[in-house]
């Protein structure tokens, strides 16, 4: 098989892991309550911990996993990581009490968090030419992941009487997957780019033979610019927490959703990105600052108008904001990977996502307390106008952060010979 055929393989068998990823994150979402009534614990707050220990270790961990991906195989990196992040979740199918538990939900985000710097970056080696095309094609893993995992999860648990169940499904599938890819997967060789210039080549690999010593970004500047980008993202970030957890408050409090309802809705955002990833990733190659914001202002306006809809509405509504909303995000990881040499993609980009993860996560935690906070006023719809105006502005703030990368890009060019 020649070298198209394997970079296409490749491409594709990084959605699956990008899907599994992304099923774990959201696998457990639908089992609170069984998780609670089986681990016998004394409130909902013990249930939903294990996954927040999950995603705070796992973007805890980026960046140290970053720094990996730049000095070991990427590919055996991605596939150990699956391996682990599967095995997580087997060992929480067969957790006898709740310490067990957390255990079994940390060691899958240490597998879990192997995923995101080595893919991207192993992307942007093997894609040079189309790289938002490219990373939006294994983003259609992750809308698929999202979706198909609430909702397998939920549907499975309650025909087999067992959270349990779908746990360990997914665990033992997530192996085979993991084998899978090893088996497969073609490790980073010359892009077709790449072996029309071999001096760039020999480069580029004493880059990474060497990364150890060298820095992130060969200037103060540069990294002022770059800890600035990641800032801006982190704005967007929460704001896309927000609308998945202040949406399913607000659907349930304000417009009488059930669970399922509000459960099925929300999983139309993620699923919207199986379309809008692919697209606009291969439309903003032509132009990607003008693409990425084009598509972040119209989720802003969404955003904006999302509240003040009648309850036949807003399901609509979320299909529209998840079609340009999950649409950024390969148009923004193709350009970080394009600002800088891949000696040091894997750890700049588990930096970038520590920062956002970390600050945008917390969007969790602020929409509960903030609905708490209203009391039996949360049934008003009205009341929420004014929250879903702000996170429609922090969208906006986090545009700069395009120029941010731009100036990224210009500044690293110029210091490369």
């Amino acid at each position: 098989m020649d070298a198209p055929q394997h970079r296409v393989r490749t491409l594709w068998l990084l959605g699956v892991l990008h899907a599994f990823t992304h099923v774990y994150h959201v696998a457990l979402l639908p089992l609170y309550l069984p998780m609670q009534r089986d681990l016998k614990l004394s409130s909902l707050e013990q249930a939903t911990l294990p996954m927040t220990v999950m995603m705070l270790v796992y973007y805890g961990l980026s960046y140290p996993l970053g720094i990996l991906a730049d000095r070991v195989s990427r590919k055996k990196l991605l596939g150990w990581g699956l391996f682990i992040n599967a095995l997580g979740f087997v060992c929480l199918a067969l957790a006898p009490n709740y310490a067990t538990a957390l255990a079994s939900v940390v060691v899958a985000a240490i597998g879990g968090s192997c995923f995101h710097p080595a893919a991207t970056a192993m992307v942007a080696r093997l894609y040079p030419e189309a790289t938002g095309r490219a990373l939006g094609l294994i983003g259609i893993g992750a809308g698929a992941g999202f979706f198909v995992g609430p909702i397998y999860a939920g549907w499975r648990a309650t025909q087999s009487g067992d959270w349990r169940t779908p746990v360990m499904e997914f665990g033992v599938l997530g192996i085979f997957a993991a084998g899978a890819f090893a088996w497969l997967a073609e490790g980073e060789t010359n892009s077709p780019a790449d072996s029309r210039r071999p001096q760039i080549v020999e480069k580029e690999i004493c880059g990474r033979l060497e990364s150890a010593g060298n820095p992130l970004f060969p200037s103060s500047a540069l990294w002022l610019i770059f800890l600035a980008a990641a800032v801006a993202f982190a704005l967007r970030d929460f704001a896309g927490h927000s609308m998945g957890s202040l949406g399913s408050l607000f659907l349930q409090k304000a417009h009488g959703f059930t669970v399922k309802e509000a459960g099925v809705a929300l999983s139309l955002i993620f699923l919207m990105g199986v379309i809008s990833n692919p697209l606009f990733g291969h439309l903003s190659d032509r132009g990607r600052t003008r693409w990425t914001a084009g598509v972040m202002i119209l989720a802003a306006v969404v955003i904006a108008v999302f509240p003040h809809l009648p309850r036949g509405g807003l399901t609509a509504a979320l299909l529209v904001y998840g079609f340009f909303f999950m649409g950024c995000y390969p148009m923004v990881e193709a350009a970080l990977m394009e600002s800088v040499p891949d000696a040091v993609r894997g750890r700049v980009f588990g930096l970038f996502i520590t920062v956002g993860g970390i600050l945008g996560n917390v969007a969790h935690w602020f929409a509960g307390r903030w609905v708490e906070h209203l009391g039996a006023a949360a049934a008003e719809p009205a009341r929420y106008h004014g929250f879903y105006l702000l996170l429609a502005g922090l969208l906006l703030a986090s545009l700069p952060g395009l120029l941010c990368l731009r100036e990224i890009r210009k500044r690293e060019h110029s210091h490369q010979p």
